[in-house]
């Protein structure tokens, strides 16, 4: 009997196997909408209340952090983990919500097929795809993302009246310069990343566990300007490149400056950036800034999450949702 029983086991799981590489973003609920940007594909998922498809609403865009993270994440049942940080529905009664995915990186995948950090690795290479390295940075997220917003403009039922942009971690930094170069973003949510750009937030990392010559900090510096002597370079050096690591690192707070549209700042004070955003907000009152918010959350790491009587992170105290709550209560009052 055990060979009868092995082949069917084994159809079983090729069965699971099919059905997961067979599953579409419609599978759960979103459309699937496809545009091109410099002969690239973009992938975008719009999640809409259900029955409300075709309601004309507000467009709001989520930006996601950094990494080739696939969009939607399979378990192992085949069920998927939640596309947004927050439950969607908190948003959804007004308004489409969408987000883009990575260049050249699959929109579905297993999570168990990627690594650690949930990272889509090559199978051939072992690192991530080289096109996806050469475009995985600021200037072609902020342009491609201000064409996809021209694209999803052009739908029924996109309303013309608002349109909002959040990003968090990295995806703040593209969502602050998609609101500098985009006039069809009215309002913009800016969370959880160093306002003064990625290298303030390595510096002052090193800075605090350095020797007493600060000989790494030095390092960094000495780094710093070989970044900004060839800020172009986008030759792939194992996982970033030069033009990567100098656009992330140029300050968010020139573009978010510059704007005039309403701007919601929201950041942990246990995040290792949140000096820096405190100081933006102190600056923000002594240059009379009135269209920039600040909602910090007492006792958050840079996720949202709590800690324990230990100073570790409390991974069952999740804070997102409350954001999202205080996002829509903001939303409300502009």
């Amino acid at each position: 009997m055990k060979q009868p029983l092995l082949f069917i086991l084994f159809l079983l799981l090729l069965h699971t196997q099919g059905a997961a590489q067979a599953s579409k973003p419609g599978d759960f609920g979103f459309r699937h909408m496809q545009t091109f940007y410099k002969k690239d594909t973009v992938d975008i998922l719009v999640l809409s209340k259900k029955g409300e498809e075709e309601k004309t609403k507000p467009l709001f865009l989520f930006v996601q952090g950094s990494l080739p993270v696939p969009l939607i994440l399979l378990k192992e049942n085949g069920s998927p983990y939640s596309v947004f940080p927050f439950k969607a529905e908190i948003l959804l009664g007004k308004y489409h919500l969408a987000i883009i995915s990575k260049p050249y990186v699959p929109l579905i995948k297993e999570a168990t097929g990627l690594r650690g950090d949930m990272a889509y690795i090559n199978p051939v290479t072992k690192t991530f795809p080289k096109q996806y390295i050469e475009r995985d940075n600021l200037d072609y997220y902020a342009n491609r993302n201000k064409h996809a917003i021209k694209f999803l403009k052009k739908q029924s039922w996109i309303s013309d009246r608002d349109m909002v942009v959040a990003g968090h971690s990295e995806g703040a930094a593209v969502a602050a310069k998609l609101a500098e170069l985009s006039k069809d973003v009215t309002r913009l949510i800016f969370a959880s990343t160093n306002p003064f750009g990625r290298m303030m937030t390595i510096v002052s990392q090193i800075r605090q566990r350095d020797d007493s010559l600060g000989t790494a900090t030095e390092k960094q510096f000495q780094f710093w300007q070989e970044l900004v002597n060839d800020p172009e370079n986008n030759q792939v050096q194992g996982e970033v490149t030069f033009k990567s690591v100098y656009g992330f690192s140029k300050p968010p707070i020139v573009s978010i400056h510059k704007l005039k549209i309403p701007v919601l700042v929201v950041y942990g004070t246990k995040d290792i950036a949140a000096p820096f955003f405190d100081y933006m907000r102190l600056d923000a009152i002594r240059n009379k800034k009135q269209n920039i918010t600040f909602r910090p959350y007492v006792g958050r790491e840079h996720n949202f999450f709590g800690f324990n009587e230990n100073g570790k992170v409390n991974y069952d105290d999740f804070g997102w949702d409350t954001v999202a709550q205080d996002w829509k209560a903001w939303l409300e009052k502009k």
